[in-house]
């Protein structure tokens, strides 16, 4: 046990708290250097042509203006200037031809951002306009192709099977074959066949994405708020054919991210600028640039279930598609490991899995908090309820009876260990009363309640490192790759330091990304971070606890851990010198999947489970939706710190609100987006939401986890939107099946259902 008592699980302040409340929180967005330049985007305003040319001549004459940059100008610095984690398809400025609307075309240099962005209205673009495709299902068999080619990055070894292709919008497909399921439906008593549908929407993260490069004699500095400062250096090392050492990336707090700001988006811009005006430039986006530079994937899911007279799944087919938007960034990481999860948290002995990530014409879509998970929960929760409504069962009953237990195959062949599934239902039930007398209201205002739970696998196979530094005073240093983005991974990461050195975690700094100075982590993304380099952490820390123990032994003295630093250094060089320094690098066990059947014996390391409770009120007047009560359960395994954990989960199922009830990116049939501002495009204020969240967590350990922690920046996502769709049924009796669940869509379902002509008006 710690000296001071305790680390891990205590209820502690964040870190920065503090810095953050009092305005002296270091951002990107803070950084301003001598003689820097601002860069401000010329964008496409059609959704699929070929470039005939582009005059910029007007642009460049207006005072002020330093230079206009196109493509052409880029390939004088890297010469194949493509970039992307999954596919080297995503041009730094387009050539050619552009995808989508908002894609980047050219860019205005100024020392003065107004007179930037003035002179990206004198740029003139002349196009050939090209058909377009919109939609992920008919882009997959369309003959209108997005990219005429398809190369393969190779960065990551779960994309290494990602292959070069030709003809077709289909970037990868993705399956897993268990059992006989034509069979199962044979045999079944009953078979259900649904269609759910999702849309794209944006991550808005109030910290706009931001990056200043400033470059040197062969030697370059990237200020981003990036979540992956090490892929980042490794991919602009890439395209400049450059040592990794001569690029450095520093990244401070992040004002959000969710996604938006993985693997590589305004940096590849921002270097070949910076390169090219041989000053530093900043490349900043409005909250609007940002909804033409990543998304979420919108979605279409068909399950079909077989079912037994006992209401047992015995078969499941699922098909599902993923709008990847013009270019690929993850998808096809998304597309397999989410796919692979959209049978459901359930024991069926037959299953068949279909998932593709299809190009289309549309902004590019790629990670989001809960990395496709919400969207196949979206579909298999709705259905459960379905089936256990035809069937005459209780929803709650009906999923007791399939969730799988310890133990048991999940349907890529890996069995599930430490998933509390169960205890996660039956505390969800348990506070939401389900077992009680409900009132379901007046006619006018009708409530109505629903549960629904997910599950995830955690991202693998990926790589954690860590150094930590023991001061003379016992103190420590943390050094390391994980980026807070609002999460409170710094805070966590310092109590599992703490926790092994057996000092207070107040007493551990932690140095935010610096590649020449913090080493090698994968990406801050998947609710990886608590377990992959909470091990690195503890490995460190661990690895300097041996050395203290080496240098005792070596002076021939007594071990006392860190609180004897201070005396072991004084004695070994004779001042108060040195320091203790620990590594620690951690990648969990992995075995790739089937290529015919998806099957693995270890798909992932551990699984992370959330479920919701809602109750609401629906105006049957107005379709207007009311949260009554709101309840969130999860499985996180011990949790590193509750406080933090308590935070993550309302935060998590507060943005999954937005997005179930009001968000949606508008396009037209030219692809054009309607609502690319906070004023049109609405996410959940103050009044959306209840007056409390319930917050849980289930009674769990993950016996392969630091401490028996797991992730949970993500749980709090899952049931979400089912459990809402489901008890907006329970209130008026209607199914909808395409999200957000706005008070149109209610009202028109409420109105078709009582045969009003009105519906369809």
């Amino acid at each position: 046990m710690a000296a001071h008592g305790p680390q891990v699980g205590r209820r502690m302040e964040r870190l920065e708290s503090r810095a953050k409340v009092t305005g002296r929180a270091d951002y990107t967005h803070n950084v301003v250097l001598p003689r820097m330049l601002h860069a401000k985007i010329a964008r496409s305003t059609v959704a699929h042509a070929r470039i005939r040319s582009i005059d910029v001549s007007e642009a460049a004459a207006l005072p002020g203006v330093h230079s206009v940059v196109t493509a052409a100008d880029v390939k004088r610095v890297i010469a194949k200037p493509f970039y992307g984690p999954a596919f080297h398809d995503q041009p730094i400025l387009a050539i050619d031809k552009v995808r989508h609307v908002g894609e980047p075309v050219a860019v205005v240099l100024a020392s003065d951002l107004h007179v930037a962005e003035a002179a990206t209205h004198l740029i003139r673009i002349d196009y050939d306009v090209l058909p377009a495709v919109f939609d992920e299902v008919e882009a997959a068999s369309s003959d209108v192709f997005v990219h005429d080619e398809l190369k393969p990055a190779g960065t990551f070894p779960d994309l290494k099977h990602l292959q070069g292709r030709s003809g077709t919008n289909v970037a990868l497909d993705f399956k897993v074959r268990r059992g006989d399921v034509d069979k199962a439906f044979a045999e079944a008593a009953h078979v259900f066949d649904d269609t759910f549908r999702t849309g794209q929407v944006m991550h808005v993260p109030l910290e706009p994405m931001v990056t200043v490069v400033d470059p040197g004699d062969e030697h370059i500095v990237i200020h981003t708020a990036s979540q992956s400062p090490s892929f980042v250096r490794i991919e602009i090392a890439r395209l400049l054919g450059w040592r990794e050492n001569q690029v450095q990336v520093k990244t401070r707090l992040l004002g959000g991210g969710f996604g938006a700001k993985l693997y590589i988006k305004l940096e590849a811009l921002a270097t070949a600028l910076a390169l090219l005006a041989r000053r530093p430039v900043r490349v900043a986006l409005t909250m609007e640039e940002q909804f033409f530079t990543i998304t979420k994937h919108g979605t279409t899911f068909r399950i079909q279930s077989a079912v037994n007279a006992d209401g047992i799944i015995t078969g499941r087919r699922c098909e599902v598609w993923w709008n990847g938007g013009a270019y690929a960034d993850i998808g096809p990481r998304v597309t397999q490991k989410s796919g692979f999860t959209a049978s459901g948290p359930y024991d069926i002995e037959n299953v068949s899995i279909d998932s593709y990530q299809v190009y289309t014409n549309l902004p590019p879509a790629g990670a989001f908090r809960g990395f496709g998970i919400t969207q196949v929960v979206w579909g298999y929760e709705c259905q459960a309820d379905i089936i256990a409504r035809r069937l005459g069962l209780d929803p709650v009953e009906f999923r007791r009876r399939n969730l799988l237990r310890e133990g048991r195959p999940h349907a890529t062949g890996t069995p599930m260990h430490d998933a509390a599934l169960h205890r996660v239902l039956e505390l969800t039930a348990e506070r939401m009363q389900w077992n009680q007398p409900f009132d379901h209201g007046t006619p006018e205002r009708r409530r109505g309640r629903g549960i629904a739970i997910g599950f995830k696998a955690l991202v693998a196979p990926t790589t954690s490192v860590a150094t930590l530094s023991l001061q003379g005073d016992g103190s420590a240093i943390l050094s390391m790759s994980t980026v807070d983005m609002g999460q409170g991974s710094d805070t966590a990461m310092a109590m599992v330091a703490a926790e092994v050195l057996g000092i207070r975690a107040e007493r551990v700094r932690v140095v935010h990304p610096d590649t020449d100075s913090t080493p090698y982590d994968m990406a801050t993304l998947g609710s990886r971070s608590t377990f992959h380099m909470a091990h690195a952490v503890r490995l460190a820390a661990e690895d300097v606890l041996a050395k203290l123990s080496a240098m005792a032994t070596e002076l021939g003295v007594p071990d006392r851990g860190a609180a004897g630093a201070g005396e072991l250094l004084r004695r070994k060089y004779g001042m108060p010198a040195g320091n203790i320094v620990g590594t620690g690098s951690f990648v969990p066990p992995y075995v790739s999947p089937d290529h015919d059947t998806g099957q693995s014996p270890d798909i992932t390391p551990n699984w992370m489970i959330g479920a919701a409770g809602v109750e609401v009120e629906v105006d049957t007047e107005t379709g207007h939706i009311e949260i009554v009560r709101f309840e969130n359960v999860v499985d996180c395994g011990t949790p590193i710190n509750p406080k933090i954990v308590e935070t993550q989960i309302s935060s998590a199922a507060i943005q999954q609100l937005g997005m179930t009830l009001f968000e949606e990116m508008e396009f037209d049939e030219l692809g054009q987006l309607r609502n690319a501002s906070f004023a049109e495009y609405k996410i959940p204020g103050i009044h959306d939401i209840p007056e409390r969240i319930g917050c849980a967590i289930a009674d769990n350990v993950q016996r392969n986890g630091p401490f028996g922690a797991k992730g949970v920046g993500e749980s709090g996502t899952f049931g979400v939107s089912p459990a809402i769709a489901a008890a907006i049924e329970d209130a008026v009796g209607v199914r909808l099946t395409a999200l957000p669940l706005k008070p149109e869509a209610v009202y028109r379902a409420i109105a078709a259902a009582r045969g009003d002509a009105l519906a369809d008006a």
